[in-house]
């Protein structure tokens, strides 16, 4: 690790020096580019130069121990050293592991109402509104790209976009199966029923992230139906584009204008196509070590919501919280800072195993 700290700390002390270079200095996108790239290593140089200082303390302190009148002293402060070194070590194995090139980026977050009928419609409503709040608190911006409503007011499936930095590095844990285990409104007996909804979050590509032919697009336009007001079923506004390559298929409706559709339309195609290869890619990095870590399957219940007991359960970290109320007001810090911690753990024996 020191080698490879070695490295880091030589390129950061070039790029300084490369910035002072009046050449460098006139020209604006090289210097841009060259600052960018110093601000990204110096988090990582400044931990390393605490690390690096941290072990020569050890070693005065070491030499200290041949003293009689110091030796317990030093005994005392190499103890804290060796657990500020520890410390410092996770800290630092965690800012080199790779990054995900895409939790910088913006989200499309897609709800769809699973087993339950309009329980699960209402439940799926519940979830926007959870994410919707926790989007604002963290000063996220949200569009509704396409809705179908149900009978009684919920979402049989619901797309919408999140803008924000980093929105993809928080919300990239929610994809999964949600289930719901409450007293439906509709029941008169007072029985718990058990409904749910998938929930998929992917990273927003832009347009340097998937280059798309038009001749691989089938384009066909009809008249929306469903909840929309007296705009509904007078003109074919309504927008279904096929990627005959993959197959995959997106409608939007929503809007009045045909336009409109179709715009919304080819960004959340852009958004699944850029999801299907970067899955591909995973899926054969994963094949090539022999590993499934992070395959983050859709069809695995990730998460359940006990409405009676007030508890919220984490299948996957086993983690439970009796904070229900307070999670479906959007207070996922908790749950998403623990998965977080739970996927560095995972990277840095998966970076072992492969002697990184």
């Amino acid at each position: 690790m020191l080698e490879k700290l070695q490295k880091i700390e030589e390129k950061y002390t070039q790029i300084e020096t490369q910035l002072g270079d009046p050449e460098i200095i006139k020209d604006r996108e090289k210097y841009k580019n060259l600052s960018l790239e110093l601000k990204k290593l110096q988090p990582v140089v400044e931990k390393a130069r605490e690390y690096k200082e941290t072990l020569n303390q050890i070693k005065e302190n070491e030499e200290l121990l041949e003293d009689e009148e110091l030796k317990e002293l030093a005994k005392e402060e190499i103890k804290k050293l060796k657990e500020k070194e520890e410390k410092l070590k996770q800290e630092i194995k965690i800012m080199l592991l790779p990054k995900d090139e895409a939790d910088e980026k913006n989200v499309i977050l897609e709800i769809r109402a699973g087993t339950g009928g309009e329980e699960a419609a209402l439940f799926a409503a519940d979830l926007f509104r959870m994410y919707s709040r926790f989007a604002e608190k963290k000063g996220f911006n949200i569009e509704i790209l396409s809705k179908s409503m149900s009978d009684t007011g919920g979402f049989k499936e619901i797309i919408a976009e999140i803008k924000g930095k980093g929105a993809y590095s928080l919300f990239k844990y929610e994809s999964g199966t949600h289930r719901v285990q409450r007293i439906p409104i509709t029941e008169s007996q007072g029985r718990i029923h058990t409904s749910a909804a998938t929930v998929a979050v992917l990273p927003e590509a832009e347009d340097v992230d998937v280059q798309i032919d038009p001749d691989d697009l089938r384009i066909d336009v009809f008249r929306a139906s469903g909840h929309g007001g007296q705009h509904v079923n007078t003109t074919d506004s309504a927008v279904r584009i096929t990627h005959l390559p993959t197959g995959i298929v997106v409608s939007c409706q929503d809007e009045k204008s045909q336009y409109k559709n179709k715009e919304k339309a080819m960004r959340i195609l852009k958004t699944r196509l850029y999801d299907f290869f970067r899955k591909q890619k995973e899926a054969e990095r994963a094949k090539e070590r022999k590993s499934q870590i992070g395959s983050g399957d859709r069809s695995e219940r990730i998460r359940t919501y006990n409405f009676p007991q007030g508890r919220v359960t984490d299948h996957r970290i086993n983690l439970t919280l009796y904070k229900l109320d307070a999670i479906m007001e959007g207070e996922l810090d908790e749950l998403i800072e623990a998965l977080i911690v739970d996927d560095q753990a995972k990277k840095l024996k998966e970076s072992a195993i492969e002697g990184e």
